[in-house]
């Protein structure tokens, strides 16, 4: 009886949601009902941002959306008789539905996400599982591994329980015998230098015969010939803090189907469009939302996946699936979807344990991406979680969710383009007056943002995430058809680490965002040339007319991002305060260790003259280790010394000659987290809907000019520099 009411309940709930959508009212009505929706929205998040009150500012702007939806679904479509219209109008019309979609689902995932858990504090009497750490590598450079190898083996646990694999696929036969003489022999010259190095550090070397599958079949010969019960991952940049296996291991104890334990990956330097921007001290970074966020969210489903490294997972869980799973490019997220499916449970835990490095360039950024995109698509190919058998109702719309978020291309490329079909062509692809335009589609907009705003808040502001995915959209819309033409195509490609750019460029794949910037220049002259000619049609030329300023808004934003400033270092500074001694000569100083990156430290030296400091010299750095208290001593080079009000700064570059000094250079960047979560939290603060968006129209501006600036430097240096071609081919000649 009790089920039977609740049922009767739903449906007249159902009924009146419905009603409401759908009942016919004025332009003005409408516009009044959505400014008092805002309102509203505006209201609660200034009061009650959380819990009951949260849930009811959704719920209102989801009323509005879906009164959005309705009229453009019943009212604005081109007749099916004027195909030229129609066609592309229908595409439009996909391509927000495709918006209203993942806005649902993004509801549903986060709209209530877990709170972080609990930090864990382990028994001394507890009984630990034997761990196997493995790091797998193709091409990554010996300084980089060997930091990453002695982060792991510097990890709190048992020794007899904790065992470090260097898993090398760039040494293996079947390239040490390759016909490219060359190729061989770095290959062999790689093979016995990784042999040296993981001995020195404590790690156990492996290769195998052959270079298949990928990252998925370097993972599953790790398995084969280890023996722990617990199986942890890092990337050859990814970094483990002391205290990793302290807070991850334990979950294993308490839950048996439990398959995952996932952290978040944090950066310790930006990617090209925080470091072209400069905005990577000021604001959250764009893997923050997904971790900080959509993985918690995620969790409450039991539906966090596993994405590639800084995670635990259980071996015998991985043997019930033959090991990593290697159809896709992504083996992370199915793995995870694979073992869902067969009733294993996965547990996120939002805080930042290791430490890693991702693309400096923006080619580099964008194959990444490119491969994430192909990876997903294939999954929702040969997995197509929306339907797998296994997987509850919860966890397959958030895998739908995850996979259809990087069809995001084709929709992104629509709104481009559509308003330049009524601008250039005169297609009237969305019928409608500027008055409805106004009343259904503005509101609809604002409201959009306010509800991403209460969504996602201090882990992205606003108009960040329709920039991001403009700048990849140009070069991910051509992988995604290709996989989708084609799904075995793709291969697996090694992302680059540890970048530099010596001088400011354009990308080499940054001229097409020029080209589009000129043609929404172009659909800027056409509305002007519109209104003018055509004055009894100058509502709706406006209201596109707008609509495309938005769009060169983004797209003179993203000239910043494609015109690469020039670096030296790829990495950031993170800041921490450690007591030190400083050798000059034969004398040591007292020193504090300020800040610190994968490649040196900044230190204030006391009691010390400038005239005692000279760049190049070699010295030393003394201090306590993090891990136990006792004293290492590292050589370093000195880089650059100025004089502060009492000591002396003194820029350090890391001169590692043995396996010990990479320990120590692991114990003071990466054995403590805590730094890490300090840094995170400094940059988290949510600018509101209208100081975020002020903010980012003066980023766009300036990005613009600097954009436009590197493209005419670039043109007055290329005569140049075909000048000086010209001049060194006659003297060879």
């Amino acid at each position: 009886m009790q089920k039977l009411m609740m049922i009767v309940l739903w449906a007249l709930a159902s009924a009146m949601v419905i009603m409401l959508i759908t009942l016919p009212i004025s332009l003005e009505t409408q516009l009044v009902a959505g400014m008092s929706v805002l309102f509203a929205m505006m209201i609660l998040k200034l009061l009650r941002p959380d819990g009951i009150w949260r849930l009811i500012a959704l719920a209102f702007g989801t009323a509005i959306v879906m009164r959005y939806v309705y009229w453009r679904s019943t009212s604005t479509l081109p007749p099916l008789n004027q195909p030229e219209n129609f066609i592309p109008g229908f595409l439009l019309y996909l391509a927000e539905m495709y918006s209203v979609l993942m806005l649902a689902l993004s509801l549903f995932v986060v709209a209530q996400p877990l709170a972080p858990r609990p930090a864990r504090v382990r028994s001394a009497d507890d009984d630990l599982p034997s761990v196997d750490v493995f790091i797998p590598t193709y091409n990554e450079e010996p300084e980089l591994l060997a930091n990453t190898m002695a982060a792991a083996k510097a990890m709190d646990y048992p020794p007899d329980k904790l065992t470090v694999w260097l898993l090398d696929d760039g040494g293996t036969l079947q390239k040490r015998n390759s016909e490219k003489i060359g190729e061989a022999n770095a290959a062999e010259r790689r093979h016995a230098e990784l042999q040296k190095l993981a001995a020195d550090l404590g790690v156990i070397y492996l290769t195998r015969d052959r270079n298949e599958h990928a990252k998925a079949g370097n993972l599953n010969n790790g398995l084969l010939h280890s023996r722990g019960e617990l199986v942890a991952v890092f990337d050859a940049d990814h970094a483990p803090a002391r205290d990793f296996l302290q807070e991850t291991v334990g979950y294993f104890g308490e839950d048996p189907r439990l398959f995952l334990v996932q952290t978040p990956h944090f950066f310790l330097n930006p990617d090209p469009v925080e470091r072209n921007l400069r905005t990577f001290e000021k604001m959250p970074s764009e893997n923050e939302m997904f971790y900080g966020v959509i993985q918690r969210g995620l969790d409450k489903w039991n539906a966090s996946f596993f994405c590639g490294s800084a995670a635990v997972l259980r071996r015998g869980a991985l043997m019930e699936t033959d090991g990593f799973s290697g159809i896709s490019i992504t083996e992370d997220c199915e793995t995870a979807v694979e073992l869902h499916s067969r009733g294993w449970n996965s547990i996120y835990v939002d805080k930042p344990l290791i430490a890693g490095l991702q693309p400096a360039t923006f080619a580099s950024f964008i194959g990444q991406r490119s491969r994430w995109a192909q990876g997903m698509m294939q999954i929702l190919r040969f997995r197509f979680p929306p339907m797998k058998r296994g997987l509850s109702l919860a966890q397959r719309l958030c895998y739908a969710s995850s996979t259809l978020f990087w069809l995001f291309p084709f929709p992104r490329t629509i709104f481009l383009i559509a308003p330049l079909f009524y601008l250039f062509f005169d297609l009237q692809i969305f019928t409608a007056s500027g008055g409805e335009f106004l009343a259904y589609t503005l509101t609809y907009m604002i409201v959009n943002l306010m509800m991403q705003n209460y969504l996602y808040g201090a882990f992205r502001w606003p108009w960040i995430s329709e920039l991001y995915e403009y700048v990849q959209t140009v070069h991910l819309l051509p992988a995604v058809v290709s996989v989708i033409v084609n799904p075995r195509k793709p291969t697996f490609k090694v992302t680059a680490k540890d970048e530099s750019i010596a001088t400011s460029r354009i990308s080499e794949i940054g001229m097409p965002f020029f080209i589009i910037f000129g043609v929404l220049v172009l659909g800027v002259a056409m509305t002007v040339y519109k209104v003018y000619a055509e004055p009894f049609k100058a509502d709706v030329t406006l209201v596109v007319g707008g609509w495309n300023i938005i769009n060169l808004i983004i797209a003179g934003c993203a000239l910043g991002v494609v015109s690469e400033r020039g670096e030296k270092a790829a990495s950031r500074r993170v800041k921490v305060s450690r007591r030190c001694d400083f050798k000059i000569g034969n004398q040591w100083l007292k020193g504090t260790i300020e800040d610190v990156s994968v490649n040196g430290a900044r230190v204030l030296v006391f009691g010390a003259g400038m005239d005692e400091f000279a760049k190049g010299n070699v010295s030393e750095l003394r201090f306590k280790r993090f891990a136990d208290g006792t004293e290492g001593v590292l050589p370093v080079t000195v880089r650059n010394f100025e004089r502060t009000a009492d000591s002396i700064a003194v820029g350090c570059h890391y001169f590692p000659s043995e396996a010990n000094h990479h320990r120590l250079i692991a114990d003071l960047l990466f054995a403590n987290s805590r730094q890490w979560e300090q840094f995170q939290l400094s940059r988290r603060g949510n600018p509101g809907l209208i100081r975020g968006t002020v903010r980012f129209l003066r980023l766009a501006l300036f990005q613009t000019y600097r954009g436009l600036f590197y493209l005419w430097r670039s043109i007055r240096s290329k005569p140049a520099s075909t000048e000086v071609a010209t001049k060194v081919a006659e003297r060879r000649a």
